[in-house]
This record gives C-alpha cells, sequence and structure tokens, in this order.
C-alpha cells in the first residue's frame, strides 16, 4: 500500500498564480480550487487508493504566539484567501479526507498523517506530495517528498543532495539560514553552503562548539560565523522550533480512514459550483471499478 498525502494550500496557491480567473454563475472566484479538486479526481484516476489532503484554514498558528513576525495572512491576495474553505468543501465532497489546521500548519497536519501511516507495517511507502523545504525532515526509509512539478521522488539521499545536510538537520539548516517563506531570518551570516558544512559535520546547533578553534571542518569565516552562533544562540534555537514540524497534529486516527470509499452526497451540489458537473461521474466510474 502507499499513502499520498497532499499539501492543499500549495496545491492551491499554486494553481492561483498558474491559470486566468474564473468566476461561477454567482460570481464567485473558482478557478484554483476548482483546478485543485480536479486535480486529486485525476489521482484517484490513476489508481491511488490511499489519500489525504491538509489545508490551512486559516494562515496564523501556535507559531505566531512564539515570534512576532512568524508569517500571517497579511500578504495573501483576498481572491485567493476566499477560495480557502472552497478547495476544503470541494474535497471533502469528493470524500477526500482533509485535515483543517486552525492552530497548526498544512506541514504539520502532513508530517503528523506520514508518521503515522509510515508505522503500519502495511504501508510501503507515504508519499508527500509537496517539494516544500520543510517537510524534507520527515523522509526516511519510508518517507519520500513528490515533487510533482518535476515528477520527481526525492528520498534520503535525494535530501542530503539538495541541502547538503540529513533530514534530521533540516529544523537546524532552516534555523541557522532563515526561511523567508515562513518569516524568520536565520543567524547574520550563516549562507546555505556554510551552513551545511557545518551541519553536515555536526548535525544540529547545540553540537557546534562556540570558538571556531574548536571546529575540525573548514569553512571560510568561521571566526565570525562562531561569535554570529554564540550571540544569537538563544535565537537559533528559537528558528528550530518554529521550523520543527508539530507531529500532534489532528489529522485522523489511522491509515484505513485514508482509504478512499466513494464521495458524499453534496458532490453533485459542490460539483455544479465548481463548474466541474463531471466529477459525480468520473468519482461513480472509479468506484465502480473497485
Amino acid at each position: 500500500m502507499i499513502v499520498h498525502l497532499v499539501d492543499g494550500t500549495y496545491e492551491l496557491f499554486r494553481q492561483f498564480f498558474a491559470r486566468p480567473s474564473r468566476e461561477n454563475d454567482d460570481g464567485t472566484e473558482i478557478a484554483a480550487a476548482r483546478a485543485v479538486v480536479r486535480s486529486v479526481m485525476m489521482m484517484l484516476e490513476d489508481g491511488i487508493t490511499h489519500v489525504g489532503v491538509a489545508c490551512d484554514t486559516v494562515i496564523e498558528s501556535f507559531r505566531n504566539d512564539l515570534y512576532d513576525g512568524y508569517k500571517d495572512g497579511s500578504g495573501i491576495d483576498p481572491v485567493l484567501f476566499a477560495q480557502f474553505p472552497l478547495v476544503e468543501e470541494g474535497l471533502r465532497a469528493l470524500g477526500i479526507p482533509t485535515f483543517s489546521m486552525i492552530e497548526y500548519e498544512a506541514d504539520d497536519g502532513l508530517a503528523a498523517a506520514a508518521v503515522m501511516a509510515a508505522s503500519d507495517d502495511r504501508v510501503e511507502q507515504v508519499r508527500i506530495w509537496t517539494p516544500d523545504k520543510d517537510l524534507a525532515q520527515c523522509v526516511n526509509d519510508r518517507i519520500v517528498q513528490y515533487d510533482r512539478r518535476n515528477d520527481k521522488l526525492i528520498d534520503h539521499d535525494g535530501v542530503i543532495e539538495k541541502f547538503g545536510v540529513p533530514p534530521a538537520s533540516i529544523p537546524d539548516y532552516l534555523a541557522l539560514v532563515g526561511d523567508s517563506a515562513d518569516g524568520f531570518p536565520g543567524l547574520k551570516g550563516w549562507g546555505a553552503k556554510s551552513t551545511a558544512t557545518v551541519l553536515a559535520r555536526y548535525g544540529h546547533i547545540e553540537e557546534i562548539p562556540l570558538a571556531a578553534g574548536q571546529w575540525d571542518v573548514g569553512v571560510r569565516g568561521a571566526a565570525k560565523l562562531a561569535m554570529s552562533l554564540e550571540a544569537g544562540l538563544s535565537d537559533a534555537i528559537l528558528f528550530r522550533t518554529l521550523a520543527t514540524l508539530a507531529l500532534d497534529a489532528p489529522t485522523v486516527a489511522d491509515v484505513d480512514a485514508l482509504e478512499w470509499t466513494g464521495p458524499t452526497d453534496q458532490l453533485d451540489v459542490v460539483a455544479a459550483k465548481l463548474e466541474a458537473r463531471d466529477l459525480p461521474r468520473r468519482a461513480a466510474d472509479v468506484l465502480a471499478s473497485r
């Protein structure tokens, strides 16, 4: 069994910027939400049996209480934000287990569901459908990322190839380099190359000696990097907390709850709202073939 977990928020953003505007008869903008729901329908038609989608119902999360500069919804196009509930409505009508994140983020939901699914002996592989760097920390011998745009699976070695560090060091890597998308800056002077070199040797922030003279790895500007780390150590630890995905995010109880068993009786209504009236027929065809 292969379990597929989709980042609904990532897909909604991607479709919003890739597709022209489309309004339904009520004047509601539907292009991005419609595209996401139809793409999940295509996954079912391709034979996927176990699938879940994590969505950010709101942008703010518990991380905003930890750090004032953490991302919020202030920069999101209102036309895009208005489709957040619509995509969840469409996915649920299609019968897709959908994790609505309020206190947590979609990435937390994906991580929690991935770890849960990977613990089931029946599961051969868990595929997280997003190239998001945060999710790289979840990759192991049974969990991979799937980069849909490039049709590429990213496994343990793929994470190292991409970032220069193994999955377990990804939160430390993001803490030092920073993550502009999430709103924390990292530490001064710590670029991607120097961070990867140091963490490849020491693994985690606490293991990095605060005196550059104690480092046994060659890095340009080591003295300045060590000073920056010593001065900003508490910030680095906080940033790592922000970058660490919460595995207690609410999703589903077990893998069986991720099995697609057909649409709900609301699909006709929601499909009309999304101007995707072929969805009920397509869903019925897939169900009949299983």
